[in-house]
């Protein structure tokens, strides 16, 4: 079940990508994010409600509060830099070098989550890496 909402949220993320391209014209990149952003909280927040997730509000620690707000702090500036480089850059381009997150990911899965780093993800990493190098210049 994990591998259809992984194919489900790249789908969206490519959708993201094209109609925020398309919708950031002509807009500043900071609120265009920061309407999406607010988009993105009324849609959270109502599957919290809808799905009745509210009541664990209270059962989260602090340690889980202290890194999802890192989370979410990582993420507005992450969104922050997307939306300013779209707004550039041509999204054939952008969005290539935003998904080398993967191969700095598995690196930092590695380091600070103790993962393994198999000698098939190694290769996926240079090839992910080799394939946006080749799609940017």
């Amino acid at each position: 079940m994990w591998l259809l909402f992984a194919v489900l949220s790249s789908v969206f993320a490519a959708l993201t990508s094209i109609l925020a391209k398309i919708g950031i014209d002509g807009v500043n990149s900071n609120l265009a994010t920061a309407l999406r952003t607010a988009v993105v909280l009324v849609m959270a927040w109502g599957m919290v409600f809808l799905t009745n997730a509210h009541t664990g509000l209270a059962d989260i620690s602090r340690k889980s509060w202290i890194f999802l707000i890192l989370s979410g702090l990582a993420t507005g500036a992450s969104w922050l830099c997307y939306y300013k480089a779209l707004q550039m850059g041509e999204a054939s381009k952008v969005v290539p070098v935003d998904k080398m997150s993967t191969v700095l990911t598995l690196v930092l899965a590695f380091v600070f989550l103790h993962e393994k780093l198999t000698p098939k993800s190694v290769i996926g990493c240079i090839l992910i890496a080799a394939g946006t190098i080749m799609m940017v210049i």
